[in-house]
């Protein structure tokens, strides 16, 4: 599964490159559906944790065709990027790799739906990290 992962590191804060994908999200015509802090719900229940957050996003003009291949598509959509500060303070901007993630659908893996996903993803978080 951890191969299935593709981390983009940068220089800004948790907070900073979330901000900066999700700038980059909506410039990019897809809309944010959530914005998840984990580390806030970490220190609720009296369980901190170094700066976590995902943002979950989606484009139907990408969505929409992988899942008219394939309805099952549905349950690895809307995307989402995780910003997240590892043990050494490094920020990391992380993502399943869509045509990994959706290996067992094979006509959508192998549509060039596929494709674009992951042209957008690297794009958007490229644009993140800088």
């Amino acid at each position: 599964m951890a191969d299935d992962i593709i981390k983009v590191n940068t220089d800004k804060s948790v907070p900073e490159a979330l901000d900066a994908l999700e700038a980059a999200v909506g410039n990019a015509g897809a809309t944010v559906f959530a914005r998840i802090d984990h580390a806030a719900g970490a220190e609720k229940v009296g369980t901190p944790i170094p700066a976590n957050q995902v943002l979950i996003f989606g484009n139907p003009a990408l969505g929409t065709p992988a899942m008219q291949i394939d309805p099952r598509a549905g349950l690895f959509l809307p995307l989402k990027v995780q910003a997240y500060e590892d043990e050494n303070g490094q920020v990391w901007l992380a993502y399943e790799d869509p045509k990994e993630t959706m290996d067992e659908l094979d006509a959508v893996e192998k549509s060039p739906v596929i494709e674009k996903m992951r042209g957008a993803l690297a794009k958007l978080t490229a644009a993140a990290a800088q």
